[in-house]
């Protein structure tokens, strides 16, 4: 397997940028094919001075209103008002939505008049390779500026506004990456040529997966399985179809692992609150090592210092290390690393509907907190639709319900939906795309 992935090294340029987590984390599970690692567009070697106050002034813009959004009134004022701009239309009736939104012509402007990212693509132009963004300004800076090589785009949620579209869309020589069939379909109300849309899934970080086997996902599956069934519920009524995935002799298995939920906090810090509250709520099953707790900042130490001295005042900090810990790193790439390690022992995924909602797709259930912006919202319908995650009750009492659900094996059928419902090989899709080597992988269905 090690070898089917050096093989691949460095046969694009894949460009990411740093707002968020999303953008970066779909560039992650895409890294074996990046020439020289992953290019981050606003923060590159080299990088014009002009570009990054560019890009900062639009970063700290989204960043502040994500916060703000904590803010009674005023701060869900911008915030509405921003996310207006972005917002994505209702799907149905189908109509034609090619019509470039203001969002489009101010990026242009910000390419065509003052030259954002021409000087990346000059570079990259010297010594052209396949180029595979997963944020939209790279990709039209790319085509503005004629670049020689193919031009890809990695859709990082389940439904995308109409800022992810070039200007004249029926014109465009970019091609789609698509997570789901909602995307495909929406790109094509957009303006995009079929001819230009791929359905490849989420690129899940390989390490999660396996091959196209899926061997890790499975034995990963297997192992959350048994912490998420106590009492053999699930196992009992899908016996048949657990043995013919999973193989014969499947369930009852010990546990590997303590049981363990993970709590991620995203890119701009909003959950704070809420992964404090669930550890309140958790405190008695804490000390009596019922379960495992991890708190995820990130990238963010405010955050994870803040949880110590949380865990210091609630008289927890003997529990750090053992069943609770706080996950904190100094940048983004062992972020990302070190995050699908903590995933292949996680239980059970909290987290607001963000990219990491397609992380359903690697067999873990996902509690979804509140949804920030239009295009969370739509990932919460499709993690409701695939049956890969459900909205949290109050999680002041997350003592209970989290453990009726346990005993009841619901967490167990969500993580088997998940599973089974919601692309697993998207990076290995793409690789194929780029390569033209052929993997067998099953056929997508088009889940809207």
């Amino acid at each position: 397997m090690e070898e089917h992935l050096r093989h691949h090294h460095n046969c694009a340029y894949v460009v990411s940028v740093n707002m968020g987590y999303g953008h970066e984390r779909a560039a992650y599970g895409l890294r074996d094919l990046a020439a020289g690692g992953i290019i981050t567009a606003n923060a590159y070697a080299g990088i014009p001075d002009k570009d990054k106050k560019l890009w900062s002034e639009s970063r700290k813009l989204y960043e502040t209103i994500s916060r703000l959004k904590i803010v009674p009134v005023l701060g869900d004022f911008l915030f509405n008002v921003m996310d207006r701009i972005q917002r994505i239309p209702v799907f149905y009736p189908r109509r034609d939505l090619s019509r470039p939104s203001l969002q489009v012509i101010q990026t242009y402007a910000m390419i065509e008049n003052l030259g954002l990212c021409r000087h990346l693509i000059n570079k990259l132009a010297k010594k052209p390779k396949p180029l595979i963004c997963t944020f939209f300004i790279p990709a039209f800076a790319a085509e503005t500026f004629d670049y020689p090589g193919d031009i890809y785009l990695v859709v990082c949620d389940a439904d995308m506004s109409r800022a992810w579209v070039p200007k004249h869309p029926k014109q465009s020589r970019i091609k789609y990456f698509a997570p789901n069939g909602r995307v495909v379909e929406r790109l094509k109300l957009y303006g995009v040529k079929a001819e230009n849309i791929f359905l490849t899934g989420f690129p899940l970080p390989k390490e999660l997966v396996g091959g196209a086997e899926g061997l890790i996902i499975k034995k990963d599956l297997l192992a959350r399985l048994c912490n998420l069934d106590p009492n053999g519920i699930f196992a009992a009524r899908y016996v048949r179809v657990l043995e013919s995935w999973l193989g014969s002799g499947t369930c009852p298995m010990r546990p590997t692992h303590p049981l363990t939920l993970t709590f991620s906090v995203g890119g701009a810090g909003a959950q704070f609150q809420l992964a404090l509250d669930v550890l309140k709520s958790l405190k008695p099953k804490l000390l009596k090592s019922e379960i495992t707790y991890r708190m995820t900042a990130g990238t963010k130490k405010e955050i994870a210092d803040a949880f110590l001295v949380e865990i210091e005042q609630l008289g927890m900090h003997k529990l750090l290390g053992k069943n609770l810990f706080v996950d904190y790193f100094a940048d983004r790439p062992s972020y990302f690393t070190e995050f699908s390690k903590i995933l292949r022992k996680t239980d059970i995924l909290w987290t607001k509907p963000s990219e990491l909602s397609f992380y359903c797709g690697a067999g873990i259930p996902i509690i979804m907190a509140p949804s920030i912006g239009s295009q969370e919202h739509f990932n919460r319908m499709w993690l409701k639709t695939v049956g890969g995650g459900v909205t949290q009750n109050d999680p002041k009492y997350t003592n209970e319900w989290l453990f009726d659900w346990l005993e009841s094996g619901a967490l167990a059928r969500i993580a088997w939906n998940g599973f089974i419902e919601a692309p697993t090989h998207g990076s290995y899709r793409i690789e194929q795309i780029i390569t033209g080597e052929h993997l067998e992988l099953e056929n997508l269905p088009l889940i809207v």
